[in-house]
């Protein structure tokens, strides 16, 4: 019974270390994703700007890239632009995708579907830049907070488990 009892105990305290390390985990995911966003509309610009493709054969070349969320995002906008519009397929596929972004993140990367397809190379590219601005900020910002929440949230794993531990002996 006493082993059983301990066993117990040993898995609520390594349960609740690890949902707070998961917590913690989201926030680097969010810095990573947010790179790997501006990275891609890097790309996407430099070949806007150089090769004249298709944005869907842009899209289709973004997505498939590594297998991550924002892979995901170019790979669903490039298959959603065979039946709709850039724009409208940008939106769609911002909003299916799973991401770690917040809802501000998601807002601005949605305002480049205003533009997406709809105005000449220069203000493509404009519209971009700006995004891409904002993806500076909202890198910082993430780091930043990623700092501060990532040992909060390690810490309070393993302190309600000791928590829990010590209430159930």
């Amino acid at each position: 019974m006493i082993i059983i009892k301990g066993i117990i105990l040993i898995t609520l305290l390594f349960s609740s270390s690890y949902i707070g390390v998961l917590i913690a985990k989201r926030y680097q995911n969010r810095v990573r994703e947010l790179k790997e966003m501006k990275t891609a509309l890097a790309i996407f610009t430099t070949k806007i700007k150089l090769t004249y493709e298709p944005i869907p054969q842009i899209f289709e070349a973004l997505g498939n890239g590594e297998n991550s969320n924002i892979s995901n995002i170019f790979q669903k906008a490039s298959q959603k632009m065979k039946e709709l519009p850039a724009g409208q397929a940008w939106l769609e596929a911002l909003t299916m995708e799973s991401t770690n972004f917040t809802k501000e993140d998601i807002g601005v990367l949605k305002n480049l579907s205003n533009l997406l397809g709809k105005v000449d190379l220069e203000g493509q590219i404009r519209e971009i830049e700006l995004v891409d601005n904002f993806l500076n900020q909202q890198i910082e910002k993430a780091e930043e907070e990623s700092k501060k929440s990532e040992k909060m949230y390690k810490t309070l794993g393993i302190t309600a488990g000791l928590a829990m531990v010590i209430v159930l002996i």
